[in-house]
């Protein structure tokens, strides 16, 4: 049998944020690497565009300038709105987070983390769309079947090792059969771009607990929605629901999103059609390690294709870079072993640690979904919690999993408590 030429070491299927994040920490490790986007930068993708601490630590990680004179909009932390009180919670002061988020479009923010892998040494390949993977006679991923370029010319690339970060169609772990789980959470999510000269400068991100229309009375629109400043005159608006509500799968959320922007005030430019920037679009939010296993066969799961969303708060960039980061970390150090068993068992080091790290913290995660999709629920939560700014901080923390690991204070030890007690996912 004669051996197969590998293009690389690791080829990294998708260029959004886990992949880019993949890559960069590979190839700053000396990795040959090839990262391959389906499309051309620079893209738009469906997303609210905020950032909470998390992800701006992974970003300080991948050495990204993260000052407002690189185009980044700072925030302080996040304004919550629900049971007639509104509530200002800053980001907590933590020494393992910074204490400031930011917003930024995905139009330029996944091509700016492109080509810092670029710039570590990974080598992109823009408009390569891939099919599937290439097997080996054990039935071992060993590259992948691909059409490159305007002309969809078929094309092969090989390596020992592939990285699935292509999204939430996770389209190359379905074609090795690895489906979604029906029993985890998951969340629709619209959002739409309207200029506002009130709110886009806004230093708070902002997140409404109840949604009301200008007819509904009393009766709650279902799903949470946010508000988020762009900075450049623009506001990022959108709104989720959870399939745990009774409204999901049945409700046209284009139509929830403008009834709930039809009962907002005039001056912030939201009521009128003519101040939209572009159409309203959707994506599907996978959450709590929807898609399993993180590691089989030479295929490693990052970000959304496992489904690594927060059931908490919706935050999927954070957890897409902090995988692609712990992929990489475990990834080098299974390429210095020889092929075969000793190879395999550091590479089950990563769903193993992906697993310690979230898995606890996630199945609380697909508690909370389960309780908030009850509206009596959700309406005593609001009604009671929210006038009590000490408890909202907790909440906060625990939404944004934004603690420190060891010391912190009484609040972070029982958050840390209740991740490490809670039977992992």
């Amino acid at each position: 049998m004669t051996a197969v030429e590998h293009d690389a070491d690791v080829i990294v299927v998708g260029a959004g944020p886990g992949g880019s994040a993949t890559a960069y920490h590979l190839a700053r490790h000396g990795v040959r690497v090839l990262l391959l986007e389906k499309t051309e930068f620079p893209r738009e993708k469906v997303c609210g565009d905020g950032l909470t601490p998390r992800a701006v630590r992974q970003l300080v990680r991948m050495g990204v300038d993260t000052s407002p004179e690189a185009g980044w909009l700072h925030n302080r932390g996040l304004r919550v709105i629900g049971g007639g009180v509104r509530l200002e919670l800053d980001w907590p002061e933590l020494a393992s987070f910074p204490s400031y988020g930011l917003v930024r479009t995905r139009l330029d923010f996944d091509d700016l983390l492109a080509q810092r892998a670029v710039a570590a040494g990974a080598k992109l390949r823009t408009n390569v769309n891939v099919l599937g993977p290439v097997l080996d006679g054990d039935g071992r991923v060993t590259g992948v079947e691909a059409e490159v370029g305007p002309g969809r010319e078929p094309a092969t690339f090989h390596a020992p090792l592939v990285v699935a970060a292509d999204g939430v169609s996770g389209r190359f772990p379905l074609a090795l059969g690895l489906a979604k789980r029906e029993d985890r959470p998951i969340g629709v999510a619209v959002r739409r771009y309207y200029h506002s000269p009130v709110k886009h400068d806004d230093n708070y991100l902002e997140s409404w607990l109840e949604l009301r229309s200008k007819d509904s009375g009393d009766n709650l629109l279902p799903g949470y929605g946010w508000i988020f400043g762009l900075g450049d005159g623009r506001v990022n608006v959108g709104l989720g629901v959870l399939n745990s509500s009774s409204a999901f799968g049945k409700t046209n959320y284009r139509r929830l999103l403008t009834d709930w922007l039809a009962n907002t005030p005039v001056d912030w430019g939201m009521t009128d059609e003519t101040n939209a920037d572009g159409p309203i679009l959707g994506a599907a939010l996978p959450m709590g390690f929807n898609r399993v296993p993180h590691y089989t066969r030479g295929v490693m799961l990052v970000g959304d294709s496992g489904g690594m969303v927060n059931p908490f708060n919706g935050e999927g960039i954070a957890y897409a870079m902090e995988s692609g980061e712990l992929a990489a970390e475990v990834a080098v150090q299974a390429l210095a072993r020889p092929a075969g068993p000793e190879r395999e068992r550091a590479l089950m080091a990563y769903p193993n640690e992906l697993k310690a790290r979230l898995g606890g913290y996630y199945r609380l995660g697909g508690i909370f979904v389960k309780l908030i999709g009850r509206p009596e629920i959700m309406r005593i939560a609001t009604k009671h919690g929210m006038p009590h700014p000490t408890l909202m901080r907790f909440v906060l923390k625990l939404l944004a999993n934004l603690t420190d690991p060891r010391g912190g204070d009484a609040m972070d030890r029982v958050i840390n408590a209740m991740t490490k007690a809670a039977p992992a996912v």
